[in-house]
């Protein structure tokens, strides 16, 4: 095995008590600790197996009464939805076949784009098809290296997606957001910091360094697509596991090409087919780009499931421990997810 600085910490305890169903007998339940090995952050993984998630009515979305007004359906785009200052786009919106780009009605940042992905208003995974997914990707990639080229000194490039209400989207309408920025967020920040602390004590890039380790061990590569890498991540974000994708050639947005979005819409894909089998109906993505003159911060895009905890209450996946304690929990461990994937790549 190689030697490497990427230390993968698991901290396994367990509790026992008195169980109800079991004739008030004793029982252990076992669970982890687990620790980032770039931020050292840390993250819970229980209730191993016990959380499910909830179908979703596609089709009761595209319904009047629920649907109700959206401005990104194509009978109000152009009425409804604003558009790009004359120094940015002088037609106003970036079209790429149904793919259509506008500034946020309020935005989050100095430059803060809506992608809306489809004309139509309710697409399903299957319906998130390979050309879709490319243009949507290639024309968010391109406002990003247009938006540099206009505000070089915003050196933070990214791309988020929430799909479906579960992820916590204010729209069911497909659409992804495109930010240039100073303030790219603490799991930005963090993920940059320690790879520049990384990268100067051990003369390595750590996202290199955490792809060959990761084959080596191969308890959580799930493979390769050209020049991406793809990854069960060791912490997960989402309850229901995360992936994570690495392009260790790519550093800045403008090094990102037609080949890269090409091997990203690929990877995606076969995600797509793997929570279809799984009855996985809505996730959160993220795209990050790091600044120029760097070769710390790796690109990488990271996908993690969502789902109601049940569909009475409409209870969400995220609870105090990651609202107020910054503590992601996951009930799906990483290995198990590597391996049930491993077979759509």
């Amino acid at each position: 095995m190689m030697s490497s600085r990427i230390r993968f910490q698991i901290f396994e305890s367990e509790s026992t008590f008195l169980h109800p169903r079991k004739a008030f007998n004793p029982v252990t339940e076992q669970f982890e600790v687990r620790v980032d090995p770039l931020t050292g952050r840390t993250g819970h993984f229980s209730h191993f197996g016990a959380i499910k998630p909830q179908k979703l009515d596609l089709k009761a979305y595209d319904s009047p009464e629920i649907k109700g007004f959206c401005p990104f359906c194509l009978e109000n785009r152009d009425r409804v939805t604003p558009k790009f200052t004359y120094h940015i786009a002088i037609e106003g919106r970036l079209v790429r076949n149904e793919a259509c780009l506008i500034p946020n009605l309020f935005p989050y940042d100095i430059h803060s784009g809506v992608l809306i992905m489809t004309d139509s208003h309710v697409v399903s995974l299957e319906g998130l098809s390979e050309g879709r997914l490319f243009d949507t990707f290639f024309l968010g990639i391109e406002f990003l290296k247009r938006i540099k080229s206009i505000s070089p000194e915003l050196p933070y490039h990214l791309m988020t997606w929430n799909y479906m209400p579960p992820s916590g989207g204010g729209l069911v309408h497909p659409h992804q957001q495109y930010f240039a920025t100073p303030n790219p967020g603490n799991q930005f920040l963090d993920e940059l910091k320690a790879s520049d602390a990384f990268h100067n004590a051990n003369d390595s890039n750590y996202w290199s360094e955490l792809i060959d380790v990761e084959r080596e061990q191969g308890k959580r590569f799930i493979g390769q697509i050209g020049t991406s890498y793809w990854l069960s991540s060791f912490v997960s974000f989402g309850l229901l596991g995360e992936i994570l994708c690495i392009f260790p050639d790519v550093f800045s947005v403008n090094q990102f090409t037609e080949a890269h979005v090409k091997d990203l819409v690929a990877g995606l894909l076969k995600i797509f087919k793997y929570y279809e089998a799984a009855d996985i109906y809505s996730f959160n993505a993220s795209l990050f780009f790091g600044p120029e003159d760097q070769r710390s911060f790796a690109c990488h895009f990271r996908i993690a499931a969502r789902t109601f905890l049940n569909m009475r209450d409409y209870a969400p996946d995220l609870n105090f421990f990651q609202a107020l304690l910054g503590e992601p929990v996951s009930v799906v461990k990483p290995e198990e997810l590597c391996t049930n994937l491993k077979e759509y790549f």
